[in-house]
């Protein structure tokens, strides 16, 4: 068990061995979530990374891609055309 004390600002020392498992450092950003009646505290960019993941579910199934091979591809084709665009008749 970890003990942090607020100051009068309602400022709190994250104890190292806490921010440690959360995978935090200075900068970081944090949230504070409600779950069950309880205070949960977690890492912003973790939550950010699982919404994004959940948001593209099922999007390489869509699009075929099924190796690594084929989103280097679809990386590379879409580079080339966004090139063409920005540069089309700079000649």
């Amino acid at each position: 068990m970890e003990v942090a004390k607020i100051t009068s600002r309602g400022q709190v020392t994250i104890p190292i061995e806490i921010r440690k498992k959360l995978g935090v450092k200075e900068g970081d950003k944090i949230i504070f979530l409600e779950e069950a009646g309880r205070i949960v505290v977690v890492n912003s960019a973790k939550v950010a990374f699982a919404n994004m993941r959940a948001a593209f579910a099922g999007e390489a199934e869509r699009l075929g891609l099924k190796t690594e091979e084929d989103v280097v591809a679809l990386v590379d084709e879409v580079r080339d055309e966004m090139w063409k665009e920005r540069y089309a008749g700079n000649d």
